[in-house]
């Protein structure tokens, strides 16, 4: 393949590569914690409750990452440029439908379904065309800063930017600003060359995608289950155990019969990788299970409204932007394994301080100092995480490794909203301070295992190459 001749041009056209990729990056994380502020105003809008909400809220994200594998693996078979592009669209009518919907069926179709299927089309390829278009270790790295820190400022500032929607206009008007978002990176898009021709004749893995799709499902269904009937929690979730036993025994049976999986079995024998996912997975476990819990207790809890509650998140965007901007810097400095251990021990101090320092008090401020902490570890680490996953693997690999770590983290997303969400709405109108105190919690010992997991990454990682690939595969 040719080496990356269009990027290292200029300036100007790593920007125009870049733009069009990192604003897609932000507008999906975007979608996954904006409507943290809005769940009063859409549950007396569309006469739903806070469950109504946090279970749209979940599928959103659970919809992502049940197709974000397969979604990675049709980029090799459509191309990547066509496959961002469909993504976008199929985004944008999921906005419009979201910002028209009379209730929260129809909200759960726009944003839920085909926001999530969107998604789930456009982020493979933003991953995959940064690894392919630039291969040399520095800029890859400052690429991925770029698109982590648009992504991880996304999700922090959604709260903020719709609280200030919500408030001066209406919640569906943030619907509508995605839309817009979306159709100017259709038109910057117009930059992107995809590096690679796309290969019609490359079979797709039908079961497979069914399998995995279907087991991540029952997985996070079951956990949404936990607060009304525990019976029902863990029948869903050993189908879904039962369900991703199947889908990883098709691949191997597919291997064993020289056919094509959805995903190789060689991705997961790659020691570094696993651990860089198991640490983007908490990494956004965190994420948006605080910003879901926060936001739900200041609203239900305390009584305050959009803009105020987007207003006190201020302080987890500033200390993402702020370590986003040092990432460069620091990466020169620090290996990416310390970059790592360091923004966890960050967020769980966050966490740490959200849970003992903000229960029985009546000022939102209180949470300003937890949520900076946050803000700083998840920037220091989110580009790191990202590099050590994407790097380990050479560029044959790039669309299934895409897919199957966006996959994880978004994984990371709806379980951050599903297990912590679960816990507070369980509790809020009955024992709103212990059902604050035990979410939260519950967020720290989930990132104590992606510290654990930090620990055990080697000091030093390098990008892999065509050579490394029968090794990997021995």
């Amino acid at each position: 393949m040719t080496q990356s001749a269009p990027v290292g041009q200029g300036s100007s056209n790593l920007r125009r590569v870049l733009a069009p990729l990192a604003l897609a990056q932000f507008i999906c994380s975007f979608a996954g914690s904006n409507m943290n502020v809005m769940i009063t105003d859409i549950s007396e809008d569309l006469d739903t409750t806070v469950q109504g909400v946090q279970i749209a809220i979940t599928i959103f994200l659970l919809v992502m990452a049940a197709l974000m594998i397969p979604g990675g693996k049709l980029t090799d078979r459509y191309g990547r440029k066509r496959c961002f592009i469909v993504g976008l669209v199929i985004y944008g009518i999921g906005a419009l439908m979201s910002a028209l919907s009379p209730g929260l069926g129809v909200l759960i179709i726009g944003n839920s379904i085909l926001e999530g299927i969107g998604t789930a089309l456009l982020i493979p390829p933003v991953y995959i065309l940064t690894t392919l278009l630039f291969t040399e270790m520095t800029s890859r790295a400052r690429a991925f800063g770029v698109i982590s820190a648009l992504g991880g400022i996304g999700a922090a500032a959604g709260p903020l930017i719709g609280g200030l929607i919500t408030s001066a206009i209406s919640w569906r008007a943030a619907f509508i600003f995605q839309a817009v978002i979306i159709a100017v990176i259709v038109l910057l898009s117009r930059n992107i060359t995809d590096p690679l021709p796309p290969d019609p004749s490359r079979s797709f893995d039908t079961s497979g995608a069914v399998l995995s799709a279907l087991g991540l499902v029952l997985v996070v269904m079951g956990i949404l289950a936990a607060d009304t009937n525990l019976w029902l929690m863990l029948i869903l979730i050993l189908a879904g155990a039962l369900v991703l036993a199947l889908f990883f025994r098709s691949i191997r049976a597919k291997e064993r019969a020289g056919k094509e999986p959805l995903l190789s079995t060689s991705l997961f024998r790659n020691r570094t990788s696993n651990l860089g996912m198991v640490t983007q997975n908490t990494q956004w476990v965190m994420l948006l299970g605080t910003s879901f819990v926060v936001s739900a207790y200041l609203q239900v809890v305390q009584g305050h409204n959009a803009i105020e509650t987007g207003v006190i998140f201020t302080a987890a965007t500033l200390g993402l932007l702020v370590s986003s901007l040092a990432a460069e810097r620091l990466a020169k400095r620090w290996p990416q394994r310390t970059l790592i251990l360091a923004g966890f021990i960050l967020t769980i101090a966050g966490i740490a301080v959200l849970l003992f320092f903000v229960r029985g008090s009546s000022t939102p401020w209180a949470f300003a100092p937890g949520l900076l902490l946050i803000g700083l570890g998840l920037g220091a680490m989110l580009t790191p995480s990202v590099n050590v996953v994407q790097s380990s693997f050479p560029e044959s690999q790039q669309g299934e490794i895409s897919g199957l770590s966006r996959s994880v983290s978004n994984l990371g997303s709806s379980l951050g909203t599903a297990i912590a969400g679960t816990i507070l709405v369980a509790g809020i109108t009955a024992t709103p301070g212990r059902a604050y105190a035990l979410a939260m919690a519950a967020l720290a010992v989930i990132g104590l295992v992606g510290l654990v997991a930090a620990v055990m990454l080697p000091s030093e990682i390098r990008a892999a190459t065509a050579q490394d690939l029968p090794q990997r595969e021995s």
